[in-house]
């Protein structure tokens, strides 16, 4: 396992443990988990999509006002 792996793994275990011992139950743990996800998912769709208009600026050519 790579060092970024385990360092990935440790901190999930410690919020997992933090938010156990703060009362959550392991139901509300999965629904964190999965606004996490729709979080990130959502982060990387945004991302995608401005590299897709970012590339399709950069391919049209220039428009120039007209007078």
């Amino acid at each position: 396992m790579s060092t970024d792996q385990k360092g990935t793994r440790i901190l999930a275990r410690t919020f997992f443990n933090q938010l156990r011992a703060s009362g959550y139950t392991p139901h509300q743990v999965i629904g964190i988990a999965t606004e996490l996800l729709e979080l990130v998912t959502t982060d990387i769709k945004e991302g995608e999509k401005a590299t897709a208009v970012q590339a399709a600026q950069e391919q049209a050519p220039e428009r120039r006002p007209q007078a």
